[in-house]
């Protein structure tokens, strides 16, 4: 009997998420599409993946900074193989213009919802004594970035949890590794006018800003039996922004 892998992408209905969905996709994994608001988007694309690739994709709805929706969202799913939490909050303001509301809202969908998802996913990969999770963090997670201190420190937090966790379930065959995106070419660029695209280009050694295939790729690759030896590391995708 031929076993297939099952992985679950957070926030997978657009961007980076979707990317991953496709990378996985393609590969034979079947694919669960979480998403919160977009349910046109995240059905059309499992449609689609699983009509090219041939494989079982689904969306689920779930939003991730809720323990409850979380558990419910696993109760429906079962267990997984892979998990890649990708679901992600940003915005950019002062320090002293950062409401309580704000800071909540960040630390709840970008920290508090990597959390939970781990928390359901684990039981079963420490039964079965295999399981790979991913967590997508950010370069400002590593360095930190002016006008943006609430997602640092999201982000920052999910490294180290990366770090604490991966020692914790190291024993029981499960792996945990980051990924810290730099400039990636997504909707949340949406709000940066072209002379500031122009700026962070050239800012980037490698001369472009990256794409959500370059995410997908890491992804793919920190799943895989390559990556058999790595567990607790942050991989910085950025094209050497930061070194």
């Amino acid at each position: 009997m031929i076993i297939i892998a099952r992985v679950l992408i957070t926030g997978a209905s657009r961007g980076i998420g979707a990317a991953t969905a496709a990378a996985f996709a393609e590969s034979g994994y079947a694919v669960i599409i979480n998403f919160n608001n977009s349910k046109e988007k995240a059905d059309a694309l499992a449609y689609r993946l699983s009509s090219e690739f041939g494989v079982e994709c689904r969306a689920v709805r779930a939003d991730v900074s809720n323990p409850d929706e979380v558990r419910a969202m696993f109760a429906e799913i079962g267990d997984i193989d892979v998990l890649i939490n990708n679901a992600g909050y940003s915005s950019q303001m002062l320090f002293t213009d950062i409401t309580d509301e704000e800071w909540q809202k960040t630390i709840s969908v970008d920290l508090s919802g990597t959390f939970y998802c781990c928390r359901e996913a684990l039981p079963s990969m420490i039964r079965k004594k295999s399981g790979a999770i991913i967590n997508i963090s950010s370069m400002w997670g590593e360095v930190g970035a002016s006008c943006e201190v609430h997602y640092s420190a999201a982000k920052a937090g999910v490294i180290g949890l990366t770090k604490a966790l991966a020692k914790e379930v190291a024993p029981s065959g499960v792996r945990v590794n980051c990924i810290a995106p730099g400039v990636i070419s997504t909707d949340m660029m949406r709000g940066f006018d072209s002379e500031a695209i122009s700026a962070l280009t050239e800012e980037t050694p490698l001369g472009r800003l990256g794409t959500p295939e370059d995410i997908a790729s890491a992804a793919l690759f920190l799943a895989g039996s390559k990556a058999a030896f790595i567990t607790g590391q942050t991989l910085g995708v950025n094209g050497g922004f930061i070194i």
